[in-house]
């Protein structure tokens, strides 16, 4: 009997055959897929191919490269076609999805041979940018988090899987906390009710991959049952979330989601743990960005984790990175970290050790979760072998070490000795990828199958025999027995030979230059080697399909495994780093204090070139004597990375890691505050002094007793009166605080700032030391008690390549503007080196100057910050303020002006405190009318 076959477009050299009509069976059957998954680009395969139809293929021909055709072109059905083969996949999926894109894959359901009319097809899986599996989708060293949002009336919850990992994470708090775990954990993709869009872009921003969900979703009732249902338990008590009401919503958003994406197999993901805000040091987004923890905010800069990271294992390096975004607070878990890597430091040979049997373990996690979803291939069975074969010997070492924390990883491990011992008895070394090609398993598994092997073997041993023996028989010696899929094996002759042909040959195909037959013979065999060989394939498969299932059974083994390799990892990186870089051992303890000896950046100083050597600096910050330090000095001299470098060795101590200094004693901070930088946020209207205020507010409303506040600049975004007063009432705020005495670095260009010092106790002066030779300067790189009082901005200025008749006249408008404070009363220092600069400058200006240069006088003196109010409504008397002195004000009034010299007379004259709202108004009447005003 005769089977039916689809119709499916002919391609040839990247076009289609005769034009197609719409309403084709094939094309009705992918508009019904089509509208089931809307939002996703859809891969319909037809024969050897994945095709994209309107809309879609223009999108995936743009992101993939490839050809854009038509089908049905020329007709009123023409619609864009785009294609690839499909075993083309793994190469071009990830494209899409690295892309922001959702990829519905539908499959052939059945065999298109033993189909009767159109074959069935239907979605297999649907990829999205947080939902895959796939391996070149995925980052190896970094987790890939879907991430779900829900916005309840007075917190927000949001859940965090990976379900390349089985990771499932949950959290409840305030808008600013989700914003500061959205930065630290950085999802694929994001979750939300599609009501929330507006309110999720205007808190969170719109750059997250995303996707909107019906309201219905994010019903508490419905995420606790799906929740309850998937963990098979009564509660959620025991995972220590049954109060988090907002998180249950999202965490059930996530887990529906799965299944929406046809991923139900999902028996890896285990448990669910809290994020616990109190645990971790407070870094918000601000913060992660300025610190540049984990991502650079430049092309070609170097985040921390680059420096930090000499872990070996892709779950030591997706651990360091949640580490180095979550900082500890409790100085017991600190100091246990410390104490590891103290010992491995001391034991060099148990280090090497460790870090030579972790070279043998390939990605646990991942490894794991291929098995429970049933996608793993028989070489990684054969890696995942492999791995826990390196699993004794670490548990050995680890046990011997005498170190308690490494003792307590070795009990947490097991090999898993009958799971490796039976994969490595049953998989053959040299196994393929795909478990369709046979060749998987060893010999001696299965009676049966070994009996089909040798009848195939055998069978093509026949074969070769029966073409030799009809070459003998016919004198053709041309003659060569072939196969494929239409006609099986034939004999095929060319037509010089064909009068040779037996009778009793049975023609099958003419070709241009030859005849193909069959013999009676030859179909027989046929069928006996091909019927073994499928008979074959299917004992394979289900040998290998037991083998995975067996190793489904040992999943929560395997991922405890990989949490405790994952720690191990992190700590012997934290132990290579410090050998590598002489980093020393921090005390971390609940005092307030923050000293650091000789503190280096731990970024700058492996960036400089070879042979310079970082300039290190001692700081020291407390409540009761030194709060407060305000830096000064000139641009460039390096006073920002003297804040960056104190909140990155604070961060380091509070990991469990050695710092780059000589000696640290720190205080446990529990929030780490950093405004250092801005940038426009123009898709908002916001400017950069907007994006400085609103960080700043953040600080000054999220201040701590044990805070670390860092701030760059503050005020520059404005002009320098409203700059020079907003820094001035930030500093006192800071040390005024009844809450809390915040320890702070504030670098800042205002020297008028110095002054605080003597109104305010616990604030100090310092600036980054500079010298001065020969008209130039030279940056020291030191930090110095005392204040300073120039910036050297035009010598900066120079420095840059400014044109030299653009320094010269900054020179001449600088030295004008110090006449005019000059006379005023204000003083001005004596001339210095940097004239003689100048003058040299002078030398080679050109006829736009003049020849002519205005030598600098000095250094100019402070601008003051205007006077605080007095009186009765001023500050009370507890809260301590500096009195800043007289400063230069800007005229309202122009003396030669006689109507305005009157209206001065006139207002000196009055007194407001005796008149009453009446008189008010008629002496405003009367100085309308002195200024000519009608």
């Amino acid at each position: 009997m005769k089977v039916k076959k689809e119709k499916k477009p002919v391609r040839t050299h990247g076009t289609l055959g005769p034009p197609a009509v719409a309403d084709t069976p094939l094309m009705k059957q992918y508009q019904q897929l089509k509208q089931t998954y809307p939002g996703a680009v859809l891969l319909f395969r037809v024969g050897d191919f994945y095709e994209t139809f309107g809309e879609d293929a223009v999108t995936a021909s743009r992101i993939l490269d490839i050809t854009l055709t038509k089908r049905g072109a020329g007709t009123a059905s023409e619609t864009p076609l785009a294609g690839f083969p499909h075993h083309s996949l793994d190469t071009y999926l990830p494209k899409l999805v690295r892309a922001g894109q959702r990829v519905a894959i539908c499959d052939q359901l059945e065999d298109p041979k033993q189909a009767k009319g159109l074959v069935k097809r239907g979605v297999t899986e649907l990829v999205t940018p947080g939902v895959s599996l796939h391996d070149n989708v995925l980052e190896r060293r970094s987790n890939n988090y879907l991430c779900a949002v829900h916005f309840g009336k007075q917190e927000a919850g949001i859940s965090f899987l990976d379900i390349s990992t089985g990771e499932f994470l949950v959290a409840q708090g305030t808008i600013e906390y989700l914003g500061k775990l959205l930065q630290n954990f950085q999802p694929a993709e994001v979750l939300f009710c599609k009501k929330s869009r507006r309110e999720f872009e205007d808190n969170f921003g719109p750059d997250y991959c995303h996707f909107a969900l019906e309201e219905w979703v994010f019903g508490h009732d419905y995420g606790h049952e799906l929740l309850t249902r998937h963990f098979n338990t009564t509660s959620l008590k025991g995972f220590g979330i049954d109060g988090l009401h907002e998180g249950i919503t999202a965490a059930g958003c996530v887990l529906h989601y799965l299944a929406e994406t046809k991923h139900t197999d999902v028996g890896h993901i285990g448990s669910i743990g809290r994020l616990e805000e109190d645990k971790y040091v407070w870094l918000d987004r601000f913060t992660v960005r300025n610190l540049e923890l984990v991502q650079a905010q430049h092309p070609g800069g170097v985040p921390l984790i680059d420096i930090l990271d000499q872990t070996i294992t892709p779950m030591g390096a997706r651990l360091l990175r949640k580490w180095v975004v979550l900082p500890l607070k409790e100085p017991a878990q600190i100091q246990r970290r410390l104490d590891t890597v103290d010992a491995l430091l001391q034991t060099p040979e148990l280090l090497e050790n460790l870090q030579q049997h972790l070279r043998q373990i390939n990605d646990l996690e991942r490894l794991i979760s291929k098995v429970a979803v049933r996608r793993i291939n028989p070489r990684e069975l054969l890696q995942l072998a492999r791995a826990l074969e390196a699993i004794g010997p670490i548990r050995d070492e680890l046990a011997a070490s005498g170190v308690k924390a490494l003792q307590k990883l070795a009990d947490q491990l097991n090999p898993c000795t009958t799971l490796r011992e039976e994969i490595q008895a049953k998989i053959r070394e040299d196994a393929p990828i795909l478990t369709n090609q046979g060749g998987v398993l060893l010999d001696n598994i299965d009676a049966e199958l070994d009996e089909l092997r040798r009848m195939a073997g055998s069978g093509k041993d026949y074969l070769f025999q029966l073409q030799q023996k009809a070459i003998q028989e016919t004198g053709i010696s041309s003659l060569k027995v072939a196969y494929n899929k239409v006609f099986g094996y034939y004999l095929e002759v060319t037509n010089s030979h064909k009068d040779k042909v037996p009778p009793t040959w049975i023609r099958k195909q003419t070709l241009v230059n030859a005849e193909r037959y069959i013999t009676e013979e030859l179909k027989v065999y046929e069928e006996k080697i091909l019927n073994a060989e499928e008979r074959l394939f299917i004992i394979e498969q289900r040998i290998y399909t037991e083998l995975v299932l067996t190793a489904a059974e040992y999943v929560p083994q395997v991922q405890q495994n990989a949490r405790a390799i994952g720690v191990a990892d992190c700590l012997a990186s934290f132990a290579a780093t410090a050998r590598q870089h002489r980093y020393v051992k921090p005390v971390v303890d609940d005092s307030t204090t923050l000293d650091i000896t000789a503190g280096r950046h731990p970024v700058i100083e492996r960036q400089l070139p070879p042979g310079e050597q970082y300039i290190p600096n001692d700081l020291r910050l407390d409540q009761d004597d030194q709060q407060i330090v305000v830096i000064t000095g000139p641009n460039m001299a390096g006073k920002s990375a003297l804040l960056r470098q104190t909140a990155l060795i604070v961060l380091l101590a509070q990991i469990g890691s050695f710092v780059p200094a000589d000696a640290a004693h720190i205080g446990v901070i529990d929030k780490i505050f950093t405004r250092v930088g801005a940038s426009d946020n123009l898709s908002k209207g916001e400017s950069t002094f907007m994006v400085e205020m609103t960080e700043t507010a953040s600080i000054l409303n999220n201040l701590s007793d044990r805070s670390l506040v860092l701030m760059d600049e503050i005020g520059r975004g404005t002009s320098t009166y409203d700059g020079i007063s907003i820094a001035w009432a930030i500093v006192e705020h800071l040390h005024n605080s009844p809450r809390a005495r915040a320890k702070t670095l504030f670098a800042t260009h205002y020297h008028e700032l110095n002054q605080l010092a003597d109104d305010c106790p616990r604030v100090r002066n310092y600036h980054v030391a500079v010298k001065e030779a020969d008209g130039r300067i030279l940056f020291l790189r030191k930090l110095r008690e005392g204040g300073s009082e120039h910036s050297f901005g035009i010598h900066v200025a120079r420095m840059a390549g400014m044109p030299t008749a653009v320094v010269l006249r900054a020179n001449e408008i600088m030295h004008h503007l110090e006449q005019e404070r000059a006379s005023t009363g204000l003083e001005t220092d004596q001339p210095t080196e940097f004239d003689d600069l100048l003058v040299g400058l002078n030398d080679g200006a050109d006829a736009a100057t003049g020849g002519k240069v205005v030598p600098l006088n000095g250094r100019a003196a402070p601008l003051e910050a205007p006077a605080r109010p007095v009186g009765p409504k001023a500050q009370p008397a507890a809260a301590v303020h500096s009195a800043p002195r007289p400063s230069l004000q800007l005229s309202m009034f122009e003396p030669a002006d006689p109507a305005l010299e009157r209206l001065r007379e006139l207002l000196e004259k009055l007194d407001v405190n005796t008149l009453t709202p009446i008189e008010a108004l008629l002496k405003l009447n009367e100085l309308k009318l002195a200024v000519g005003s009608k």
